[in-house]
């Protein structure tokens, strides 16, 4: 095992990052590290902060394991240092990085491929006075999601069906970024889709006591139902997993990563967004599925190690 691990050199688990998923980045790297050294693989755990920089270019390692969540680690700026200095990372590209975290860029590309995914509108913060809020409202359908574009971990986002509740989202949001997405809400059920080196996992539905799955929902609630199997049929699952791939690869997604999914109220599927690096600790979703797939932990992080050669 020591002599084949050879070939991957020192490896740096990225973790934290400034975003407003630090900690549960700090989570994922610690998991993924504590994976590395089961594996007997050299590697190294670095908390990035304020010192990004500093880390990519003191070059103390042959390869990265990208383990941050949000903009520091999945809008492509890591990836394009890393490929200036030639170090090999997990995960998507630079470009495809970018696309996927960007939710408008995503959704368009999407559509120019005949993929589904709910009507929205974006806002910026510069215009946010000019809003018509009811408008917004009523062209989307009566009830809306606002989501901040370039963010995850469901931050900034609420669950709106009234224009003065819209304004008020849609401003929360802006603490987050300064382009808001505005979506028509499907209320069907959702489903999220884990790729690793690609190989399509068992798509896993999700169930919530309130119906929304926002940051509350994800990581506070201890009534949230992660399913899988998901209870589809065989078709509609081989159907799901089909359209997530589309959905990734149209990204130019490669490695790894996890698409999410709501129905409406006919049972079609529609496309939310495409996570580049989802979280990886034991009870994250990925690894769930994995596991379900006949996939352990520490293989499925040597399998996304694997993907960096």
């Amino acid at each position: 095992m020591r002599s084949a691990n050879a070939q991957f050199g020192r490896v740096a688990v990225l973790c934290g990052g400034k975003s407003s998923e630090r900690e549960i980045s700090i989570e994922s790297g610690g998991a993924v590290y504590d994976a590395l050294k089961r594996l007997s693989i050299e590697s190294q755990l670095i908390d990035v902060s304020d010192n990004f920089l500093d880390v990519v270019f003191e070059k103390t390692f042959d390869r990265v394991f990208i383990a941050m969540h949000g903009s520091d680690g999945e809008d492509g700026s890591l990836q394009g240092a890393l490929k200036l200095l030639k170090i090999p990372f997990t995960g998507s590209k630079v470009l495809a990085s970018a696309l996927a975290m960007d939710k408008t860029r995503s959704k368009q590309v999407w559509r120019s491929h005949g993929l589904a995914t709910p009507d929205f509108i974006e806002i910026q913060s510069k215009s946010r006075k000019k809003q018509r809020w009811s408008k917004i409202l009523s062209h989307l359908g009566g009830g809306v999601i606002v989501k901040p574009c370039r963010e995850g971990s469901s931050m900034g986002i609420s669950s709106v069906d009234t224009a003065e509740a819209l304004e008020q989202a849609s401003y929360r949001a802006f603490d987050f970024d300064d382009r808001v997405i505005i979506e028509r809400k499907l209320t069907g059920q959702e489903y999220t889709v884990g790729i690793i080196a690609d190989q399509i996992l068992p798509s896993i539905c999700i169930k919530t006591d309130t119906g929304f799955y926002d940051f509350q929902s994800k990581y506070r609630s201890t009534t949230t139902q992660y399913l899988c199997p998901s209870g589809l049929s065989k078709s509609r699952e081989l159907a799901l997993q089909s359209f997530c791939y589309d959905a990734y690869t149209a990204l130019g997604c490669t490695g790894w990563g996890r698409v999410d999914v709501i129905t409406d109220d006919n049972g079609l599927f529609y496309l939310l967004e495409v996570n580049t690096v989802p979280g990886l600790t034991k009870s994250s979703l990925v690894p769930k599925a994995a596991e379900a797939a006949g996939i352990k932990f520490d293989n499925a992080v040597y399998r996304i190690l694997e993907t960096s050669l």
